[in-house]
C-alpha cells in the first residue's frame, strides 16, 4: 500500500470540546453529552475560559490534533465563540481550511457528515448564520437587561464595586486649614498621606456633601 492508500484509508478520529465561561461553572452537562457518544476520554478537551478569544490552550491543542474527516461533537453552537462573527471563523477554519466534520447535539440540522453535496452544505451555512446570530442577539438582550436592571438599582440606591476607603482623621482639619490658606494643596495631601490628585477629589466631595 503506497502513501495515498493509507492516507485514504486513515482511521477517522472522533474528538469532543467542552467549554465553561468561568471556573465557577460547572461542565457536568456538557460532558455527560459527550461520554454517551464514542468518544475517548483521552479525546475529550475542555477549556474554562471566557469565549471572547480563542487563546485556549486546550482548544489550540484540539485543533492542533484534528485532520481530515475527523468528527469534532460540540454540544451547542456558542461553545465555538461568543459571537456571531467568531463561530462562523471558528466554523470556516474547522470545516474548510482542517476539513473536520462539526455535529451540535442541541441541533441535529447542524452535522455537516450529512448533505455532502452542494445543497447540504448551502443548507447547514444557512442554518449556522441564523443560529449564530439569535445567540449573539440573545447576548446582547442579556447585557440590556443587567444594564437595565443596575440602572434601576442604583436609582434605589444601590451602590456597586469596593466600599469608598475613609477619610483619614485628620482630612476635616487639613481641609480646613486649605480652604483657608493656611496650608499649600500639596502639605494637606501629604499630611493626609494621599496623593494631591486625591486630596483634591476629596476635597470637592467634602464642599458638595460634607459629614453630618
Amino acid at each position: 500500500m503506497d502513501t495515498r492508500e493509507r492516507i485514504k484509508f486513515r482511521p477517522v478520529h472522533a474528538y469532543g470540546y467542552v467549554r465553561v465561561s468561568t471556573r465557577e461553572q460547572n461542565e457536568d452537562r456538557q460532558r455527560l453529552a459527550m461520554e454517551a457518544l464514542p468518544i475517548p476520554e483521552k479525546n475529550i478537551y475542555m477549556d474554562k475560559q471566557s469565549g471572547k478569544d480563542f487563546q485556549r490552550p486546550q482548544y489550540k491543542r484540539l485543533l492542533r490534533k484534528l485532520k481530515r474527516d475527523d468528527v469534532l461533537y460540540v454540544k451547542s453552537i456558542d461553545r465555538l465563540g461568543r459571537d456571531y462573527q467568531e463561530i462562523l471563523e471558528q466554523w470556516r477554519v474547522l470545516t474548510r481550511e482542517k476539513g473536520v466534520d462539526i455535529v451540535v447535539l442541541d441541533m441535529p440540522l447542524l452535522d455537516t457528515r450529512r448533505g455532502k453535496d452542494l445543497m447540504g452544505t448551502f443548507l447547514s451555512d444557512i442554518v449556522l448564520q441564523v443560529l449564530s446570530f439569535v445567540a449573539e442577539n440573545e447576548r446582547d438582550n442579556i447585557r440590556q437587561r443587567q444594564a437595565e436592571g443596575i440602572a434601576a438599582a442604583r436609582a434605589r440606591g444601590v451602590r456597586f464595586g469596593r466600599p469608598p476607603r475613609p477619610l483619614p482623621e485628620n482630612f476635616h482639619q487639613m481641609y480646613q486649614l486649605w480652604k483657608g490658606g493656611k496650608v499649600t494643596g500639596a502639605a494637606a495631601a501629604r499630611l493626609c498621606g494621599m496623593p494631591l490628585s486625591t486630596f483634591r477629589y476629596q476635597a470637592e466631595r467634602y464642599e458638595t456633601a460634607p459629614p453630618a
